[in-house]
């Protein structure tokens, strides 16, 4: 049967007109089998789309003699998103989410709301500048930090054929959790974090092996609380991520607990220079709970 589903089309975290990450945003997915949405994200072709399965939009239950636009009167407004790459379903995606809520924001307005993921809910706020942009806050689930076994460490590394030696020393390598896991590596020699390649089909591989359901994260510290960022995905069939909204509050979450990051910090990502897609996302870090990215997403042409 034919799939004539509407498909949203946008690019997210943008640095240049043709820069950002693109997804798919399917608002109306209710419908879908397991089996559509995974052959609307292939056929689509971008690392990720998001399909709303149901959604509430509920008025306060408290009686309010305050304004009508008072958060007490407010509609309650939470949504269920699931996200596909092109080869599965992943449990998050952060470029797609800020697209969804640039989407639901035209749709249904701005202002709070809550994403429920497989990952966990994503609390979501939504404003307009004065130029007329949505401009999108995501908060990630509580995150979760680990150590890498040394030789799935020797083998990540071997695989991107880097060294030990290679490895920023004030950067432990770790695996971060805020929606998906990340292998987290930190490079102390811009060059090195520029040139070096590998094979998508070896690092697949070693990624399902680990459960790795987001991108191999690799970084380099270019000036303080600013990081140049490669995440490797062909997991989902995409070599190199343009901008990945998971790996930033993963990356968030990772200074965080080494140490790097106090209260309210705020971390500028650059990534996508190396797939031709510049792209930037701030992180900003709290003391506790979940990392809040921000950034915003505009409609592309199909």
């Amino acid at each position: 049967m034919a799939i004539t589903t509407e498909v949203q089309r946008y690019t997210a975290f943008a640095e240049t007109p043709h820069g950002g990450n693109r997804a798919g945003v399917v608002l109306d997915a209710s419908r879908l089998t397991d089996a559509e949405m995974q052959e609307i994200a292939a056929k689509l072709g971008y690392s990720e789309t998001a399909f709303l399965v149901s959604s509430t939009i509920a008025k306060s239950s408290k009686a309010s003699r305050k304004s009508a636009q008072s958060p007490a009167n407010r509609p309650r407004r939470e949504y269920h998103v699931r996200y596909w790459s092109p080869a599965a379903e992943v449990p998050f995606c952060g470029h797609a989410t800020v697209a969804t809520a640039v989407a639901l924001a035209e749709r249904d307005g701005t202002g709070p709301f809550v994403l429920h993921t497989v990952a966990g809910d994503i609390p979501i706020m939504t404003s307009r500048s004065a130029s007329g942009q949505i401009e999108v806050s995501m908060t990630s689930v509580e995150p979760d930090i680990r150590d890498v076994d040394s030789k799935t460490l020797a083998t990540l590394l071997e695989l991107l054929g880097l060294d030990s030696t290679d490895l920023d020393s004030r950067f432990p390598p770790r695996e971060a959790f805020a929606g998906n896991w990340h292998p987290i590596l930190v490079l102390s020699d811009a060059d090195i974090f520029n040139q070096f390649r590998f094979s998508p089909p070896a690092v697949a591989a070693l990624m399902k092996s680990q459960g790795w359901s987001g991108t191999v994260t690799v970084l380099h510290e270019s000036a303080p609380a600013e990081f140049q960022a490669r995440n490797l995905f062909p997991v989902g069939r995409i070599t190199e991520d343009p901008a990945t909204g998971s790996a930033a509050a993963s990356t968030g979450a990772y200074l965080r607990s080494i140490g790097y990051a106090s209260a309210e910090s705020r971390i500028t990502i650059h990534q996508g220079q190396h797939v031709g897609r510049p792209s930037v996302l701030t992180v900003v870090i709290p003391e506790h709970g979940g990392i809040t990215v921000l950034g915003s997403a505009t409609p592309i042409a199909p």
